[in-house]
């Protein structure tokens, strides 16, 4: 089922913290161009919810639908923000950015790249000194500029970089044409210029992965059948669900994708708040290869490219199996029309193995109980990547975020029987891949219990007085304020942390609390001194926790497009605020390492990154005793029963 935002245009929204709909993105725009972007030189960035404030929630308080826009005047290439009032139509707020702001990249400029790069003589001149004359196999692929030190005066700039297919269906990424970089300047919607470097052998060797150049597909796998005879176990109302003693509301915004809000566990008769909100809030892909072309892809995927305008429009049996209830994801493109990403976003169940068990072997009898867990997720496609972001509920009150890294490398080329130690070859052709990093950052607005929550560090410590030499217990650290909570992980101490609410006390009188296991937790492989490590200094670290300040939203800054790194966590925390009985936001630096492999092409099998937050005393006890021990009552089935021997 996919939620109808066109009827919700009609009858009006269900609640305050519900996406625009596609009738409110068009008043928004019509209020605009009736106003202050006339112009018809003015394109939309994003068109999006502006959330009402925590009080007014709180409070109960209704207030006024409005919405955040990011434009962009072409003439001149001055950006806006813009707050509309749509129930009363008005422009309430109308800021023009200081030069050298430059938003997210919108859909179209990806295009308007690759067809303009064709089009210059220069361009053509270049490829043609390599013998390459079919411009219809030539693919250009933009990414962001970065910031390496040089002024850009204002303009903004695209990088891209050059492929070839063999045929119309080949894979480009097998035939990188090295050396070979165009930066285009989409203020005046020309190439500024052409970085041509030594001519490498553009690598003949074929990448396709498609089932026609694979052969048969294998026929030994029987099928595997995934039924739900009674339906899910979810209800929907809207943008509101709630899954056993689960609720929370779907998000979806054009940088971020899928957002959830509101998440709160029933703890027997009582909702208790948890995350109020949470999202992927950025992330980073940094190339360790020092080699011309690749030393400067360092691409922030949310902040440079709004990969919520990424999403996939996802299909049953491929992208998500079961039982589905799809969400559909409303955004814009760059003339204000509105634009609806068909099932953007996907939620079923999965079964997850066994939740508890025990095997009384004096009585000869067992307990099991199953778990299961909820999934809602979005795939995003940024160019040759996917991913694939899932958050997972628990029956438990275990909360996973999990990234799903797939799709193909990018790729490099070197002399034929060359091997470079950035890199991995993949075929004696002169094909790479480069060691890389993806780099993500999730912020969770925490509502442990309530708005005022604290921090702490939890280390296991082998104590002086250790006269057996065996002992070794967990130490809390109090983190006070901002700076003394710029925290990294630590394997060797069994480092985690935990969010606590001093006025919640447990059975044994103890602050209720969720922690954070911080796995995956990698950070910056980059020197500090290196640009990237300066714009994305979020990822030199795994935990940041902040005041909460709604001005406050993105760990690099609200513009990392051609930023120098001024804005930002790292600017925040200097004021090293105080963190103690806050109202509180935790943010959490993750990712994967990637060494490039030989089984990771030609397309690469999924890797898995995330984290996991468990609740840490938040309950008295198992609050999972009341599952049924089976889900089905019918003994010949195979399912357990909680009489067998063993």
């Amino acid at each position: 089922m996919t939620i109808d935002s066109e009827t919700q245009a009609v009858v009006g929204v269900a609640h305050p913290l519900d996406p625009l709909s596609r009738a409110e993105i068009s008043r928004a725009v019509s209020i605009l161009k009736d106003g202050p972007a006339a112009a018809e030189s003015f394109r939309f960035g994003s068109v999006e919810l502006r959330e009402p404030s925590k009080e007014d929630l709180r409070n109960g308080t209704v207030p006024a639908r409005e919405a955040d826009a990011v434009l962009i005047d072409r003439n001149g290439g001055t950006a806006y923000e813009a707050i509309v009032n749509l129930d009363s139509g008005i422009v309430t707020a109308w800021t023009r950015l200081a030069t050298g702001i430059q938003p997210p990249f919108m859909l179209d400029e990806f295009d308007e790249c690759e067809v303009n790069c064709k089009k210059d003589p220069r361009v053509i001149e270049a490829l043609a000194a390599r013998g390459l004359t079919d411009l219809d196999l030539v693919c250009f692929e933009p990414w962001s500029v970065g910031w390496f030190g040089e002024d850009a005066e204002g303009r903004r700039l695209m990088r891209a970089l050059v492929f070839v297919r063999q045929d119309p269906d080949d894979s480009p990424y097998a035939h990188p044409i090295e050396n070979l970089v165009v930066i285009y300047d989409l203020s005046s919607g020309t190439v500024a210029r052409i970085e041509d470097n030594e001519s490498i052998p553009v690598p003949a060797a074929s990448g396709n992965y498609l089932p026609k150049y694979v052969g048969p597909a294998r026929t030994d796998l029987k099928p595997i059948s995934i039924t739900q005879p009674e339906g899910a176990s979810f209800q929907v109302t809207g943008n509101h669900v709630q899954w056993a003693d689960w609720s929370f509301r779907v998000g979806f915004t054009p940088r971020e994708g899928l957002v959830l809000h509101q998440l709160r566990f029933r703890d027997k008769d009582t909702e208790r708040p948890v995350i109020n909100r949470a999202s992927l809030a950025e992330m980073v892909v940094p190339y360790g290869d020092p080699a011309p072309v690749q030393a400067k892809k360092n691409a922030f995927d949310s902040g440079e490219y709004n990969i919520g305008n990424m999403a996939n429009s996802l299909t049953l049996g491929c992208d998500c199996l079961g039982e589905i209830q799809y969400f559909d994801g409303i955004t814009t493109d760059s003339h204000g029309n509105p634009l609806t990403i068909e099932n953007a976003i996907c939620m079923h169940e999965e079964d997850d193995s066994i939740l508890w068990k025990h095997f009384d072997f004096r009585e000869g009898t067992a307990e099991t109980r199953r778990s299961r867990k909820l999934v809602i997720s979005f795939i995003a496609t940024v160019a040759n990547y996917e991913y694939a972001f899932y958050w997972h509920l628990f029956l438990d009150g275990s909360i996973e975020f999990l990234v799903k890294a797939t799709g193909i490398l990018s790729t490099a080329a070197q002399h034929p029987n060359e091997k470079t130690p950035y890199g991995q070859a993949l075929n004696n052709d002169g094909l790479y891949g480069p060691i890389h990093q993806h780099i993500f950052n999730v912020r969770m607005d925490f509502e442990v219990d309530g708005p005022l929550n604290a921090v702490y560090e939890v280390d296991t410590e082998i104590p002086a007085d250790n006269p057996t030499y065996t002992a070794f217990k967990a130490v809390d650290r109090l983190l006070e304020t901002e700076q003394a909570a710029i925290r990294k992980a630590d394997s060797s101490k069994h480092r985690f942390w935990k969010v606590v609410n001093h006025g919640s006390k447990n059975l044994v009188n103890e602050p209720v609390a969720y922690r954070l296991i911080p796995t995956n937790a990698i950070t910056l492989a980059a020197d500090d001194k290196a640009h990237v490590s300066q714009r994305a200094q979020f990822a030199r670290n795994n935990l940041w926790v902040t005041p909460y300040d709604r001005a406050e939203r993105f760990p690099a800054g609200e513009y990392p497009n051609q930023s120098t790194g001024s804005d930002g966590l790292h600017k925040w925390t200097q004021a090293d605020r105080n963190i103690v009985d806050e109202d509180l936001v935790v943010w959490y630096t993750f990712g994967m390492h990637h060494v490039v492999r030989l089984e990771d092409w030609p397309v690469m099998p999924r890797q898995n990154i995330g984290f996991m937050l468990e609740p840490h005393g938040f309950f008295n006890q198992n609050p999972t005793l009341n599952l049924p021990a089976s889900d089905t009552a019918s003994a010949d089935t195979g399912h357990c029963s909680t009489t067998a021997g063993q």
